[in-house]
């Protein structure tokens, strides 16, 4: 039994033996799996801390991203309003600018007219002045004629005047010849002459 005892224990011995050896690999294994999900983990951990930095960043772009979208947004409906008030605006200049084009062509026919009306006034009133200046050089010589007749008539005037002072004059003499001749003539016939 000694034997059998030596021989189980050896059997023993090395079935444990292969037992460690077994479990040592199986250990060795886990441990290197384990080492490897460790390494897995770590680096799985380091790229979801990095994902979730980008996320983090990602959420801060995607808010401002809203932000700037929301912003955009209400810029590109002010832009649209003032494009429509713009546009309504461009409308209505348009309109306005025909009617203008409209009013200016009535206008410079308007203008031409008065243009041709003011050129046949212009030699009208040419007319006019060359027939008043000629008037006025007849009235001119006229009236130098009538001072001539003017003068004429006073030298004539003063002639007469002097005859009839002259005139006046003889008649006094005359009356005081006459006066004169009346005393001698009764004077006479009262006395003889001798």
């Amino acid at each position: 039994m000694n034997r059998f005892l030596h021989w189980f224990n050896f059997v023993g011995v090395l079935l444990l033996a292969a037992l460690c050896v077994i479990q040592w690999r199986t250990n060795r294994q886990l441990n290197l799996d384990l080492n490897a999900a460790e390494k897995t983990r770590r680096q799985q951990t380091t790229r979801l801390e990095e994902q979730a930095r980008q996320l983090r960043g990602g959420v801060a772009d995607l808010d401002e991203f809203r932000a700037q979208l929301s912003s955009a947004t209400a810029a590109l409906k002010a832009a649209e309003t003032k494009f429509a008030l713009a546009e309504r605006q461009v409308i209505q200049l348009t309109t306005e600018r025909d009617q203008l084009k409209t009013s200016v062509t009535g206008w410079a026919a308007a203008v031409a007219a008065r243009d041709a009306q003011l050129k046949q006034a212009a030699t009208d009133a040419q007319k006019l002045a060359d027939d008043r200046n000629a008037t006025v050089l007849k009235y001119n010589d006229l009236a130098k004629r009538q001072n001539e007749q003017v003068k004429e008539l006073e030298r004539l005037a003063k002639e007469r005047n002097e005859a009839i002072t002259a005139l006046n004059q003889r008649t006094r003499e005359f009356n005081a010849l006459v006066e004169k001749y009346n005393a001698l003539a009764k004077a006479p016939a009262s006395k003889p002459a001798p």
